[in-house]
């Protein structure tokens, strides 16, 4: 619509001039911010005079080194955000690039189509190119300095991209503008949170309730210990598999990685199967768990093996070690082995798990002094708040899982998505400090698992070389926690007869990949392969899960099957239900 002026011009309205009802809005939004960062304030104000925990990251985010590294940072983001803005500002003769790579942090049109900030998404990427150069190039370093200056760097390209800036960003700013600031509104609100609980949110906190709608197969705890409790699933089939089966998750995150919702579930889908399934559930560690080391854990997996051993009055067990307790497992069976028990287990799988960590990746960087020492001061209560160990993961993918975030939880406002696997990713896990610097030093910076006899566990010599019982071991083409190449070093070091997968997808995806869901795919090849360039170059591609592949070598191992009843259902033979599955254990915090 347009107005006639008084010489009878027709006056078109500016389409950028905010009508008088989108000032009133903005004003409003304005001023709930404003309101939002007082209470912010007061309520922070409240904690530090009833002396919060400095073992809590929230405070811990608040203390002067880190307010002054804030300071500091925040500096660098306003030269950043001047120095975008300056570009967008030149206004210069540019033709976007056609064949800028694609990169999902500048999807959106305007990064092409708009020459301002094309120009400023093509400098960004010169800049960042120039600087990781310039570390790959250094002289004078040695290997592991190297990589550390590259991760720094990688980093730190990262953070200072220009999508992470709201003036630099056009998808922000025509989100703002739609929503008349209403999700800027929004994303501070999510920030806020997440600066009161230390954490940065993936998901909907209250989108999902352990035992209800995730963790949910139904099942018993019938043995417990301080350190863990072990779950009983409920048989789906009238025979199960004689030998059972006993799952060991890493203890630096929950169990119900293997039990989201019944369409992911491996605990599920190896009990429709037919297998009696035994789960551990690992107790989230505090002040009275300071003294925890590794022959701990070792011995709750032999207890573990012999409980379910006696509760079905059978001689063996079918086992799994996922992550860090599949490195525990490989001790726990080479501790057998010198002791003459090596029969007590008929079989062990590896999810992703290393023995030998001389290729481990970017988590080496994570154990020089500086870092055992911060980890020390960190942990001076006797314990690791999880939310550490969360940051320190996040980091190694932090385009992924910081500033994609960041991006749309506080710069687009978006609602959080009710996703269970970044559900599970943020209900973090405490670790005992004093084994867990014993981890990073013994094994990580040091590799004595590989050494014969270099580690001992409960007074014996650990061998790896020892261990003859049959493993099947899984690899993840693109995981960056163990990398494919560490694994592999498995073959290398156990004497029995070994299976190899390599599956698609990371250290989750590649294991949680359920045959409904149709998706990756995964390799198989020659188990006697002198290398893994050798696996690699003749493996067979299949499409689809690898679970099935699983289940027929568990089958292969011992298919003798027997009837449902008595120990084989739940608290219904020696062991007596203490309670319903998931139990106590995985929702302490």
């Amino acid at each position: 619509m347009s107005d006639t002026g008084q010489d009878g011009t027709i006056e078109t309205p500016n389409p950028f001039m905010p009508s008088p009802e989108d000032m009133q809005h903005w004003a409003s939004v304005i001023g709930r911010a404003q309101q939002m960062m007082l209470e912010y304030a007061l309520g922070q104000a409240n904690r530090d005079n009833a002396a919060a925990s400095p073992l809590d990251p929230a405070s811990w985010l608040r203390n002067p080194t880190t307010q002054l590294w804030a300071e500091q940072s925040s500096r660098m983001w306003e030269q950043g955000v001047a120095f975008w803005t300056s570009l967008a500002t030149i206004q210069p003769s540019f033709a976007p690039g056609a064949d800028m790579p694609k990169d999902k942090r500048f999807a959106d049109p305007d990064w092409t189509a708009n020459p301002a900030f094309a120009l400023i998404r093509q400098t960004y990427g010169l800049l960042a190119e120039q600087l990781l150069a310039t570390t790959r190039t250094m002289q004078g370093l040695d290997e592991h300095a190297r990589a550390k200056m590259e991760f720094a760097a990688k980093n730190m390209t990262e953070a200072l991209s220009p999508s992470n800036l709201a003036i630099t960003n056009p998808e922000v700013i025509k989100r703002a503008v739609e929503t008349r600031g209403e999700s800027l509104l929004k994303g501070l609100k999510h920030m806020l949170a997440d600066l009161s609980r230390g954490q940065l949110s993936h998901v909907d906190p209250d989108a999902f309730e352990v035992g209800v709608n995730i963790a949910a197969t139904p099942g018993k705890v019938i043995h417990e210990t301080d350190l863990y409790q072990l779950i009983h699933y409920a048989p789906t089939t009238t025979e199960v598999f004689t030998v059972p089966l006993v799952i060991f998750p890493p203890w630096i995150n929950r169990f119900y990685i293997l039990d989201l919702n019944p369409a992911k579930s491996f605990v599920a889908w190896a009990v429709d199967r037919g297998l009696s399934v035994f789960m551990v559930s690992w107790k989230s560690a505090d002040a009275s768990m300071s003294e925890i080391v590794w022959d701990d854990y070792i011995a709750a997996q032999v207890d573990a093996i012999d409980t379910v051993r006696d509760l079905l009055d059978v001689p063996h067990v079918h086992t799994i070690g996922y992550c860090v307790a599949g490195t525990t497992l490989a001790a726990t069976l080479a501790m057998l082995a010198a002791r003459g028990e090596a029969a007590k287990v008929r079989s062990v799988t590896f999810f992703t798990a290393q023995v030998d960590f001389e290729l481990a990746g970017d988590l080496k960087m994570f154990v020089d002094e500086s870092y055992l020492a911060l980890l020390q001061q960190l942990s001076a209560g006797g314990f690791l708040d999880g939310r550490y160990m969360a940051a320190t993961f996040n980091s190694l993918r932090g385009r992924d899982l910081i500033w994609n975030y960041v991006v749309s939880n506080y710069l687009l406002g978006n609602d959080y998505p009710p996703f269970d696997l970044l559900y599970w990713n943020g209900d973090v896990t405490n670790l005992p400090a004093k084994w867990h610097r014993q981890y990073l030093v013994d094994l990580y910076r040091d590799n004595r698992m590989v050494i014969p006899n270099s580690l001992s566990v409960l007074g014996t010599p650990v061998d790896l070389r020892k261990i003859e019982t049959p493993a099947y071991i899984q690899a993840g083409r693109d995981d960056h926690i163990a990398p494919l190449a560490s694994v592999w070093r498995l073959m290398d070091h156990l004497s029995g007869p070994k299976t190899f997968l390599l599956a698609g997808s990371g250290h989750i995806a590649g294991v949680v990949n359920p045959p409904a869901a149709g998706k990756y795919q995964y390799w198989t090849g020659d188990n006697d392969a002198a290398t893994l360039d050798d696996f690699v170059a003749d493996a067979s591609e299949t499409k689809g899960s690898w679970w099935p592949h699983w289940i027929d070598w568990i089958t292969g191992q011992d298919d003798v099957k027997t009837a449902v009843k008595g120990g084989r259902i739940p608290g219904k033979g020696k062991k007596k239900a203490i309670e319903d599955a998931p139990g106590r254990y995985v929702k302490q915090r």
